[in-house]
């Protein structure tokens, strides 16, 4: 599997025109700012009107009344994110829901909440947990969601992805 033919999600909290326009136009953006409490909706719309102009994907982290008012791309939840009530609201035929999970039983909790995708973190970043390449392996058959690989993910360490049943990478340090 050439990483090419991964999806890539790059995670944001600020909007810099910079950083954007050195990703190409397969780079699916989600925003996340976890430092603020109140979502900015001028900064969203900013980013919103920029990459729809561009051709990439805009999701909204953690707000799934916010993503569908705002009309767009879709909603990541987090793994902290335990609610279902997302689960009342009718959306558009392309809107995307994905969410993370740490291990099994996260992932039932995003199966349950019925996302299309399923980030597993962490696959090198060592962190509380992290998992590694062979534990990766092992949670991620447990769900038959597509599987994007999270945390650590760089340059140097892209191809060992080659090894794994992913549809794609998201993270920071790999896009800057």
């Amino acid at each position: 599997m050439h990483d090419n033919l991964l999806k890539k999600y790059y995670f944001i909290n600020s909007f810099d025109t910079n950083v954007i326009n050195r990703q190409d136009k397969t780079t699916s953006f989600i925003y996340r700012d976890y430092s603020s409490s109140k979502f900015d909706i001028t900064k969203i719309l900013k980013i919103k009107t920029y990459l729809k102009k561009r051709g990439n994907k805009f999701l909204l982290a953690n707000n799934f009344k916010m993503a569908l008012k705002l009309k767009l791309d879709g909603v990541y939840l987090p793994s902290f994110y335990k609610k279902f009530n997302h689960l009342n609201y009718l959306t558009y035929s392309n809107f995307i829901l994905l969410g993370s999970a740490h291990n099994l039983k996260e992932i039932r909790i995003k199966e349950l909440q019925q996302v299309q995708g399923i980030f597993i973190s962490s696959i090198f970043k060592k962190n509380d947990n992290f998992l590694g390449i062979n534990k990766f392996k092992i949670i991620s058959g447990y769900t038959r969601k597509k599987i994007i690989a999270l945390g650590g993910i760089s340059k140097k360490n892209i191809r060992m992805l080659n090894l794994l049943n992913i549809s794609g990478f998201a993270g920071i340090s790999y896009f800057e």
